[in-house]
């Protein structure tokens, strides 16, 4: 199986607009493709793991990845599957979270001469003089097409800053670019990006003519990746430091029995024959199935040893072997008690299981919280200084277990 057939056998591609071309390219090795990120944290998240899975494939298969870091998007900001605008960062923050990610990627992409190149759309378009941009580029764009495109439309009601309506120039001018520097001839990106991606190649073909290859092609579930970077208490991160291996691992074994073999298919490097296998499998076969998805992805994050010891761990915690070295640990400091005890309310809040007291005595109140294995029903209940000194195990649910200690 060539690899574009492999993608559409993967659920990866959603949209193109010259298959036959793209499909000619991809195969043959030929095609120099970009994604772009965005650096709005110092580390990227679960859900840009498909754009980097889909970077590695292709690379594997011969095709060059350009990993544009947005330096001067990041300024702006996108306003795409957004409901309000995002904050604006500082210059200092961008090349923070820029260097961040290059770190990050080098797990996934092969960076040098031939390979991977790594560039930074602030590199030119903070160099940009806004009347030669309006003279040049902003005549080839029709106000009324932009203002059809659904990541315009869905704010329009709420209210759509000048500035973010300059997104799509901002990125169509970025493929532009690339596509004069670098030869790159395609772009890849979520569904949500579609009307941004088909503004550039409109732009390539206007001001270098029809045929100019430039090619865009979507990813089915970008915009659902996006929503798996998020959990009840935050974010799923790729940096050990804000998200341990052994979370990392937990997230992804507790995945929907509707999804772990969609996951499986679009983000591990396993073969289709033998994911294809796993397409029957029910009951207690599909935590087989969470097992081997968890593993894969943890080992490519973080490598075989964490992998494995996040997999161990997961398995001793859920036997019911008690406290494991490697579980997730709070640590309590002496100054959140009060009379020598802490509310299991405060507790839990402090140590990120929830975001706020009201969903904590909820989840208490309902039964869904237990404390070395004892189940809490009073939202009063206090965990003694003597207690946490000899560590405690909460647990949230059937999924979220978590050790605390003075």
């Amino acid at each position: 199986m060539n690899i574009y057939e492999e993608l559409v056998a993967r659920g990866l591609i959603a949209q193109v607009t010259d298959e036959k071309e793209i499909k000619e390219l991809i195969n043959t090795g030929k095609a120099t493709f970009y994604i772009g990120f965005d650096p709005t944290a110092d580390s990227l998240h679960v859900g840009h793991f498909m754009a980097l899975c889909l970077m590695k494939r292709l690379q594997m298969a011969g095709n060059h990845p350009v990993v544009l870091i947005g330096g001067g998007t990041g300024y702006i900001g996108d306003p795409s599957g957004r409901s309000d605008m995002r904050s604006m960062l500082t210059p200092e923050t961008i090349e923070h979270n820029c260097n961040c990610f290059k770190k990050q990627m080098e797990r996934f992409i092969e960076f040098g001469e031939d390979k991977a190149i790594m560039v930074n759309n602030a590199d030119w378009l903070l160099k940009l003089n806004y009347i030669e941009l309006l003279r040049d580029v902003g005549a080839c764009f029709s106000v009324n097409n932009m203002l059809r495109a659904r990541c315009y439309e869905q704010r329009m009601e709420k209210g759509l800053s000048f500035l973010e309506f300059n997104y799509m120039i901002m990125q169509s001018y970025d493929f532009y670019y690339l596509f004069q520097k670098y030869g790159c001839n395609m772009q890849f990106g979520g569904d949500d990006q579609w009307s941004n991606m088909l503004a550039g190649t409109e732009l390539i073909r206007k001001k270098l003519g029809k045929d100019a290859h430039a090619m865009t092609i979507t990813l089915l579930l970008n915009s659902e990746g996006k929503k798996m970077g998020k959990t009840a208490s935050g974010a799923v991160w790729l940096d050990p430091n804000k998200t341990s291996p052994y979370e990392f691992y937990q997230y992804w074994r507790n995945v929907d029995d509707k999804d772990v073999l969609k996951c499986i298919r679009m983000l591990t490097f396993l073969p289709l024959e033998e994911i294809d296998k796993m397409d029957k499998w029910e009951g207690s076969k599909l935590n087989e199935a969470k097992e081997i998805l968890a593993y894969e992805l943890t080992k490519l994050v973080h490598g075989d040893i964490e992998a494995q010891k996040a997999k161990e761990t997961s398995r001793a915690v859920f036997s019911g072997a008690g406290i494991h070295a490697d579980m997730p640990t709070v640590k309590i400091e002496e100054s959140d008690l009060s009379d020598n005890a802490i509310g299991i309310l405060t507790l839990m809040v402090k140590g990120g299981l929830v975001a706020s007291n009201g969903e904590a005595r909820r989840l208490v109140q309902q039964g869904g919280v237990s404390v070395d294995d004892n189940k809490i029903t009073d939202p009063k209940h206090t965990i003694t200084f003597d207690e946490l000194k000899n560590g405690i195990i909460v647990k949230k649910g059937k999924k979220s277990i978590t050790k605390f200690e003075i």
